[in-house]
């Protein structure tokens, strides 16, 4: 008797993971109905993680009133694991991009401080262990906000207190940390961070990520020579060198603060998620692993769901087929390891129509029965 591991990612726009997960193992099951089937929700680090981790782990999820990125009040949630010992946390519930209006994106003025008082809940209910997921930030002011809200003090020149958001960032002189959360002492924080950006120069946070955050081309200029002179407090004040630091651009300087002042370490979204869901423990005993997302292409090999799912699959030689709304073949593709990789849609169908989420659920279904009758 086969058993299948159903392990996909959300197809972004059109069905969640468990709707993708749900159609498929119906489908497998018209042509293997006795299979045992292990079923798990991914992502990898961005939107939908805290709900992947949670549901699959068994968790419960926390609510705390904090400020968006805009310092207005809002209730955000974060997800408890390990009987409350390890909190999941996506920044972007609390400092996130969807959270403001186009006409509101400005990364001088939008800061973290909500998501550093979703970490400050977290601690004041136990947690010593976070797993915190930084991908669509509203914010570059390099962690300023969230460290204020964490108990750090950044004063300016003549001893005043500086609020934490991209335009105090080349105004600050001097950082006090005598107030900080003593709980911080012994929490353990691993970062999910997909992006290697340095945190300033041409690749860093500003030039690579402020633009869609609503920064123009002098908000750019103003908010790099910031992150710079941020880089050198920060090496004054701990000797520690985040300027050229890998991931440290991520969130609009974010990951860099996190592993200067938090000793967190950063690591990339889909490894952080499989390592929290247990994967390897998942795997034992599976024939079949199928995975899938939205688009299979070129960038899937580069640190996607699928591909970290394939080499997890892979050390244990287990096979793995993905699946994929659409299919952009490469030689790295066909030469990735992956057991079969099949789209869903018909070739010339209309995008719009693929996307439906009746017509995807219809084909991820139809795939199912596919694949049963591949292993039958």
């Amino acid at each position: 008797m086969k058993t299948i591991l159903l392990a996909f990612d959300s197809f972004k726009g059109s069905l969640t993971s468990a709707e993708v997960t749900d159609a498929f193992e119906e489908g497998l099951r018209t042509t293997l109905p006795d299979c045992q089937v292990k079923k798990v929700c991914m992502a990898d680090g961005g939107e939908g993680t805290a709900e992947a981790i949670v549901s699959t782990r068994q968790g419960e999820w926390a609510e705390a009133e904090v400020l968006d990125p805009l310092m207005r009040p809002i209730r955000a949630r974060y997800g408890l694991i390990d009987k409350g010992e390890t909190a999941v946390i996506e920044m972007a519930t609390a400092s996130g991009l969807t959270l403001l209006s186009e006409d509101e994106r400005n990364p001088l003025k939008t800061s973290t401080y909500g998501t550093g008082q979703l970490i400050a809940d977290s601690l004041a209910r136990g947690c010593r262990k976070l797993l915190i997921g930084i991908g669509g930030s509203a914010t570059n002011d390099a962690g300023t906000g969230m460290l204020s809200a964490l108990g750090f003090r950044f004063l300016d020149a003549e001893g005043n207190l500086l609020h934490g958001c991209g335009e105090s960032l080349e105004k600050i002189a001097s950082i006090d940390s005598s107030h900080i959360l003593p709980e911080l002492e012994s929490v353990e924080i691993t970062v999910a961070c997909d992006v290697t950006n340095p945190f300033c120069g041409p690749c860093g946070a500003a030039y690579v990520f402020a633009p869609q955050k609503g920064a123009n081309d002098a908000m750019v200029i103003q908010l790099d020579n910031g992150l710079r002179h941020f880089a050198q407090i920060i090496h004054s004040y701990n000797k520690v060198d985040v300027s050229e630091m890998p991931g440290a651009g991520a969130a609009g300087g974010l990951g860099g603060a996190f592993s200067a002042f938090l000793n967190a370490r950063l690591c990339r979204g889909v490894e952080w998620v499989l390592d929290a869901l247990h994967f390897e423990e998942l795997l034992k005993g599976c024939d079949l692993v199928v995975t899938g997302e939205g688009r299979i292409d070129h960038q899937t090999l580069m640190g996607k769901t699928p591909y970290g799912i394939l080499q997890a699959a892979s050390r244990q030689d287990i096979p793995t087929i993905a699946i994929g709304g659409s299919i952009d073949w490469c030689t790295e593709l066909q030469e990735s390891g992956f057991a079969s990789i099949l789209p869903i849609n018909e070739e010339h169908l209309p995008l719009a129509i693929a996307m439906r989420p009746e017509v995807a659920k219809e084909h991820v279904r139809r795939t199912g029965i596919k694949v049963g009758r591949m292993i039958f």
